[in-house]
């Protein structure tokens, strides 16, 4: 049984199309789901998310949608977005992080264009928590914050700057792909452990940089 990392935000529109893909990857990897916060990566590799670049913010919207309806996957913006998934994510952390929690609350916002904020009694009722008291004071528990706060960290400490990220068990390190489109790369990863040692990946992993723009 193989082992990797799934460092998701709710946030990402990107994390729940990955998300409804992962049936076509190999039965024997195991897939750890670890919610982390989105603005505490950008914060901390100190860049702006998608959504805060107006132009890329449309780009971004029309690329998922017609995304999704290549792949077949349902797909509905939520009211507003960017939303603060704070709660949301601190929910996920309250209780041991499955794969059918992470799917229902991806599903409530991205297959059904809620929004988890505005909707929260419904959304607790989605990840089966009793209701929006109950989800609150779960939210409210200091270990519960603490838990999404260390996961963020340890992302940002093993290099993860965007959302979704697998983090691969390798045959000497750790390693990180990025994004949606990065599944193709994970099942020839799968197939052949030994891939990112071949010549040309090897070489463009320690690439030199030939020059940098003025700070």
């Amino acid at each position: 049984m193989r082992h990797a990392r799934w460092y998701f935000d709710i946030i990402s529109p990107y994390a729940y199309l990955a998300l409804k893909q992962f049936g076509s990857l190999h039965d024997e990897l195991e897939i750890e789901y670890v919610p982390v916060l989105f603005a505490g990566l950008l914060k901390h590799w100190e860049h702006k998310g998608p959504a805060e670049i107006p132009a890329k913010r449309v780009q971004t919207y029309r690329a998922c949608v017609f995304t999704a309806r290549q792949l077949g996957i349902p797909f509905r913006m939520p009211p507003a977005h960017p939303f603060n998934p704070l709660h949301a994510l601190r929910l996920l952390c309250a209780a041991p992080v499955t794969r059918a929690k992470v799917e229902a609350a991806f599903d409530f916002i991205w297959r059904d264009g809620r929004d988890p904020g505005g909707e929260w009694d419904a959304f607790c009722a989605a990840l089966e928590v009793a209701d929006a008291a109950a989800g609150h004071a779960l939210t409210g528990e200091v270990a519960v914050k603490q838990r999404l706060i260390d996961n963020t960290a340890g992302a940002a400490a093993a290099g993860v700057y965007g959302v979704p990220t697998f983090a691969l068990e390798g045959l000497r390190s750790t390693e990180l792909l990025w994004g949606a489109d990065a599944l193709p790369m994970l099942r020839a990863w799968l197939a052949d452990p030994a891939l990112f040692e071949e010549a040309e990946l090897a070489r463009v992993s320690s690439l030199p940089i030939g020059k940098s723009r003025a700070g």
